[in-house]
């Protein structure tokens, strides 16, 4: 793809829209960015929390661990966060710098201040509404359809900023509509890497930080280091699988280091470059094909999820894993054939597994979506592979693709209701 093609900054643009640092579960770091802001506007420490959310920001937030609390989890402690230490400024690193100090304000004010939680029934899947009140005094902040995109703010009553809001409104990023499985190809090959370099270098050195973190110690259900426990010491593929799940079960766990996203998840962020970049270094790919590898890997990824949604009851590993298993084809070699293949016959396998939350079983469905992955891409190897009329399949990867999201953003809201409904039961 030459640099004057139009396609051309606007896949570089979604990159850096996309590929963006956060601390934590980014459910729970939206609240809290939403509760530091919301306390901006109140100027002091509320008396009050009032956390209203939808289904599917509940559902990701009940249990995992919020980070840099002291092991804190769920709603009201993402929310007393945001509003005792959180910087709205460093927006989904919004609690990176809490002191010791601090953490312990946070318990302090949780055992004075309950925080109030309800559900808010509406149209959005994403959509998060912080009411913080002391002595007379209100401040509301609303977060819509995307983790940082505030849509309203007021302060007693005055009204500060109304944004028109719709379902899946992401009027305020690159259009996304633009990328095409071959578009992505071609721009894997030719992108120039100086101006891909940068993003790229901050998800390889955040990213396989937290995957060596979770590897080291004890977080969640340890799936990473089980993996690397009992699979061979010189197989590639079980070192890649290993060292993902091992980001997730850190991230998971509380762990305080950054992870870069990809779609708005930290799991899928870490899905879709870990397992490239560990292969690739276990085979000694260049550090342009890695680059390269990464840039299908990670538009692949945002591609599919542009389909189904920010949030759904599909699992988001289950996208980054496929596009995994294509990144590691092109390592391999692969060309556009070997890629498009694997990537169908992965969501051929795997696809329909739910999303239930973000927490410790996470990375156990990472390692199976990034086995669905490979086993897409072997099976093109050996001559193999599923066709159009096999189940959600058809002819065409776009035409699969377009099943795929119609299934995850469409087919499966009764399932992503009744997941809720389960969850609030245990």
């Amino acid at each position: 793809m030459e640099k004057n093609h139009p396609k051309y900054s606007a896949y570089l643009q979604i990159l850096e829209e996309e590929l963006v640092p956060a601390m934590g579960c980014t459910e729970p770091i939206a609240i809290a960015y939403g509760a530091a802001k919301a306390r901006e506007l109140l100027g002091e420490l509320p008396d009050e929390i009032l956390v209203e959310a939808s289904g599917n920001i509940i559902k990701n937030v009940k249990s995992v661990v919020v980070p840099n609390t002291g092991g804190l989890h769920g709603i009201e402690a993402a929310a007393a966060a945001g509003v005792v230490a959180g910087r709205a400024e460093l927006l989904l690193e919004v609690i990176s710098q809490v002191t010791p100090e601090q953490q312990e304000d946070m318990r302090a004010y949780l055992e004075e201040h309950p925080v109030r939680v309800d559900f808010l029934d509406g149209e959005l899947v994403f959509d998060i509404q912080i009411t913080l009140r002391r002595e007379g005094h209100s401040a509301m902040v609303r977060i819509a359809n995307y983790h940082t995109n505030i849509v309203h703010m007021e302060r007693d009553g005055e009204v500060l900023l109304e944004l028109s809001v719709e379902a899946d409104d992401e009027s305020g990023l690159t259009d996304r509509s633009l990328l095409t499985m071959a578009d992505i190809y071609d721009f894997a090959l030719t992108v120039d890497l100086d101006d891909v370099r940068e993003v790229l270098d901050r998800q390889i050195q955040c990213n396989t930080a937290i995957a060596r973190e979770g590897l080291a110690n004890s977080y969640g259900a340890n799936i990473g280091q089980v993996i690397r426990a009992t699979s061979p010491a010189d197989d590639p593929i079980a070192k890649a699988k290993a060292a993902a799940a091992a980001g997730s079960d850190a991230r998971m766990g509380g762990c305080e280091m950054p992870v870069i996203i990809n779609s708005g998840s930290g799991n899928q962020g870490i899905t879709a470059s870990v397992p490239v970049i560990v292969y690739g270094r276990e085979i000694g790919a260049s550090q342009e094909k890695i680059y390269r590898a990464l840039v299908l890997s990670n538009l692949i990824t945002i591609h599919q999820k542009t389909r189904i949604g920010r949030l759904s009851a599909y699992c988001g590993a289950v996208s980054a894993g496929a596009a995994a298993g294509a990144g590691i084809a092109l390592l391999d070699g692969g060309g556009y054939e070997e890629i498009t293949h694997t990537v169908v016959n992965a969501l051929a396998i795997i696809s329909g597994m739910i999303c239930d939350g973000a927490k410790a079983s996470c990375a156990g469905k990472i390692a199976a979506a990034i086995d669905a992955g490979i086993l897409g891409y072997r099976m093109y190897q050996n001559g193999q592979q599923f066709y159009g009329g096999d189940g959600i399949i058809s002819r065409g990867i776009e035409h699969t693709l377009d099943n795929v999201g119609r299934l995850g953003k469409i087919g499966m809201r009764s399932t992503d209701k009744e997941i809720l409904q389960i969850m609030l039961q245990t």
